[in-house]
């Protein structure tokens, strides 16, 4: 069985905190995969939710996804889409004011 592997990016604008952590950490419980994320110069478990923290990825940063397992196809494509929709949260860096 091979690692399967993509490149995000951090699109919401507080970056990869502490609820977004919950959430990833959350989905990927539902998966028979391990994953691991990774960044210029750190890498983490995304079973942990401390460790995600200490990835300390800012919104626009670049992250690198493994997934391996028996759901790694499953388990990747699912994280991509959390990280695509900026984890439900604002992705907006400005408001314009009326």
């Amino acid at each position: 069985m091979t690692a399967l592997s993509a490149q995000v990016c951090v699109r919401n604008r507080l970056g990869l905190h502490a609820r977004a952590a919950i959430k990833l950490v959350e989905l990927v419980q539902d998966y028979d995969a391990q994953v691991t994320l990774q960044t210029d110069t750190k890498s983490a478990n995304a079973d942990s939710v401390m460790a995600m923290l200490m990835l300390e990825s800012a919104q626009g940063e670049t992250i690198t996804v493994s997934a391996y397992g028996p759901q790694s196809a499953l388990a990747l494509d699912a994280v991509k889409a959390l990280f695509e929709a900026g984890f439900d949260e604002d992705t907006v860096t400005s408001h314009a004011t009326t």
